[in-house]
């Protein structure tokens, strides 16, 4: 692991200036004591990402990537780890000491990771809410947890296709329904949200008395009207920041060589960060 060289690491995307990832990285590089890490975030869109990376020299360590860079950064890896390629989707890039550039998915792990950290290891059954990238990443983890069908809750039939697609490629049993009837996912042990902000705000009130597990991808703004009507039914409720600080304690591991990164204080450091907005 460098510590006496300097060393870069960012996140980028289109838009970024949201992000908390400088804010959880940069406080793991402060607790494990690399004073010659940084972290920074950059407004990349498709077009420009060749470019950028092309442009990149040895002080880098690695990459995040958001929306929409994920499937765009894929044609300039050297390496997919199995993970990201199984949903073909690269949220983190290592650059190795050789100067290969490694992809990998910690999206999928940091999900089984903050429901395994609330106690869900196992449902005969779960529900999505979406269909979107983030969509198929929910749907790799539900492959390793859920027993049963996964039904999916979509606007349209090219994406309950798209679903079904991802399905028979994840070895998932994938049922489809249409948006109109998403309610009906609240009957399911596990509900995760994986839609923009405000567009599961008009089924909050149609939340029942004794909900499974919702986990929302949504960190900001927080609660969704949606995760406080279920905590406000005494469920569990798994949220954004939770899969966010996950996923980012095994980029961290990865970027780094670290074997273990400091999760309580990533986690106090992006609530602080939240709260202050």
């Amino acid at each position: 692991m460098p510590t006496a060289e300097r060393r870069r690491a960012a996140v980028l995307g289109s838009p970024i200036a949201h992000s908390l990832s400088p804010v959880l990285h940069r406080t793991a590089y402060a607790a494990l004591g690399l004073a010659d890490w940084s972290y920074d975030r950059f407004e990349i869109d498709e077009a420009a990402l060749p470019g950028f990376v092309g442009d990149l020299d040895d002080s880098w360590a690695g990459l995040s990537l958001t929306m929409p860079l994920k499937r765009a950064i894929i044609p300039l890896l050297d390496e997919v780890g199995e993970t990201a390629a199984s949903v073909e989707a690269v949220n983190t890039v290592v650059f190795r000491a050789d100067g290969s550039r490694y992809g990998d998915n910690t999206d999928i792990p940091g999900m089984l990771a903050a429901l395994r950290e609330r106690g869900v290891e196992k449902v005969d059954s779960a529900a999505i809410l979406g269909a979107g990238a983030t969509a198929s990443s929910a749907l790799a983890a539900l492959a390793r947890i859920s027993s049963g069908p996964v039904t999916a809750y979509v606007r349209s039939e090219a994406r309950a296709a798209e679903m079904r697609a991802w399905g028979e490629r994840l070895a998932v049993d994938v049922r489809t329904a249409d948006w109109d009837d998403a309610v009906r996912a609240f009957d399911a042990p596990l509900v995760v949200a994986t839609t923009p902000a405000g567009t599961t705000d008009a089924l909050a009130e149609a939340v029942p008395g004794a909900p499974g597990t919702l986990f929302d991808v949504l960190y900001d703004p927080w609660p969704t009207a949606l995760a406080a009507a279920w905590s406000d039914r005494g469920a569990q409720v798994v949220g954004g920041l939770d899969l966010l600080v996950h996923q980012a304690v095994l980029q961290v591991q990865q970027m780094t060589g670290v074997p273990e990164a400091p999760l309580a204080a990533m986690r106090a450091a992006g609530e602080s960060a939240l709260a202050a907005r």
